[in-house]
């Protein structure tokens, strides 16, 4: 019989390396907390978002909310100040790598606020007054994302797409950590009754003219959820949320079936970006039982060809478009043309019918195949490598390594060996 501590010896050279290269400097912390910007950069410009969140909040003003999840939905006021088009690369996040960032080269944050739902309608109501077409865009992030993570890629979107567009950022608990995609799911869960809330509360309002939604990855199961227990409790989606764009989505795809079952033939129009060769949802496939996803079927190819058809879905598939993004899970964000493309669409009103069309924000999902182990030794090996690669793998890394290891004491000091019992005795160690 193996006991734990077998498993713990085989893996521990690995993990004493990486937990050496996890030393590597990553991104800064608490880059939230606001830069003075009172003479503005040449050249820079700044998107004024409202955050509606689920996320708790946090007691660090630099960070203002975390990854664990809040009783109640929350509501923040951010302004993130981009640096001039020709000190940057368009489609990338250009992080500070210390604090204060350099409002000339870096993205920087220059308002960061909470706000109570009053205060929150007046700023919404403000915002969408001024728009030319009164549209909001509320963006959904998918898995790993922190709150910074998200409030940055949106950012990034809105300003590259260049869209005359109120955006509004529904971001979701997520801790932020590859080895946390089992919260993370749990997470879209819990958070989707406030998302409903949330478009409800945009499609009623008066002022607005039109609602879009853009989700990505995990992002597009809480944002599918939400419209689908609207058209369950009101009978239809409401008339003024016209666009669904679902990019690159982390959904099963028997799953959707059924959901665009709920959401009935007079929903939405749907516009859906897939890619054959999107290697995190590879992964992601076979953590939920090798079933397809919905981001990454083959279109040309029954029953989907059909089924998209049926329920006039928009789809296009990025499989030839080449980027930087070496997973092929975030092709919009190394596309800038393709940004543009999408916010003018988008603010005039077409369709997106376009073959070279991405959307998303970059995700660090090669590893979901560890969400099985999660907590593991095993689930921290198979991370192991992702962590020398990416630098917000190596932040999160030394945390979950120490949080296994305490785990580890506490069921050791107590129970010695964790056993799996068979019926008449005798026992399988893990």
């Amino acid at each position: 019989m193996r006991s734990v501590s077998v498993l713990v010896r085989a893996g521990v050279t690995s993990l004493v390396v990486i937990g050496l290269l996890a030393g590597c400097a990553g991104r800064p912390k608490d880059v939230l907390l606001p830069v003075d910007v009172s003479t503005p950069v040449p050249g820079s410009s700044t998107v004024d978002m409202a955050v509606a969140t689920t996320r708790q909040r946090s007691n660090t003003p630099g960070q203002m909310f975390t990854g664990e999840r809040g009783r109640a939905i929350d509501f923040a006021n951010i302004v993130v100040s981009v640096p001039p088009d020709a000190q940057r690369k368009k489609g990338d996040v250009q992080w500070p790598k210390k604090l204060p960032g350099n409002p000339a080269t870096d993205f920087v944050t220059v308002k960061a606020e909470d706000m109570d739902l009053a205060q929150a309608r007046a700023w919404f109501n403000r915002k969408i007054k001024a728009s030319p077409r009164r549209q909001a865009l509320v963006f959904i992030h998918g898995f790993n994302n922190r709150f910074e993570d998200a409030v940055y890629r949106f950012a990034q979107i809105v300003h590259d797409s260049d869209a005359s567009v109120v955006p509004i950022l529904f971001t979701w608990p997520s801790r932020g950590s590859v080895l946390a995609y089992g919260y993370d799911r749990e997470s879209t869960n819990y958070s989707r009754d406030a998302l409903e809330l949330l478009l409800k509360s945009l499609a009623d309002d008066p002022n607005v003219e039109e609602v879009s939604i853009l989700a990505h990855s995990m992002g597009n199961w809480v944002a599918l959820e939400a419209l689908r227990q609207m058209a369950i409790r009101d009978k239809r989606i409401a008339p003024k949320i016209k666009n669904v764009m679902l990019a690159a989505p982390d959904v099963d795809v028997d799953v959707f079936r059924r959901q665009m079952v709920d959401i009935g033939p007079k929903g939405p129009n749907f516009t859906l970006f897939v890619s054959q060769d999107d290697r995190a949802l590879k992964f992601s496939r076979r953590v939920w039982g090798n079933v397809e996803r919905l981001g990454q079927i083959d279109v040309a190819r029954e029953p989907f060809a059909s089924e998209m058809a049926a329920d006039r879905i928009t789809v296009i598939d990025l499989t030839r478009l080449h980027t930087d993004d070496k997973l092929n899970h975030a092709k919009f964000a190394a596309s800038p043309e393709v940004v543009q493309l999408i916010g003018t669409r988008l603010a005039s009103g077409q369709t997106m019918t376009d073959s070279h069309v991405a959307l998303g924000d970059k995700l660090v999902a090669v590893t979901t195949g560890a969400a099985a182990s999660v907590g593991t030794a095993a689930g921290l090996i198979v991370t192991a490598p992702v962590a020398v690669l990416d630098a917000r793998t190596r932040d999160s890394y030394d945390d979950q390594v120490r949080a296994w290891g305490a785990s580890l004491q506490d069921n050791a000091s107590s129970t010695g060996d964790l056993l799996l019992t068979k019926p008449g005795g005798g026992g399988v160690a893990y």
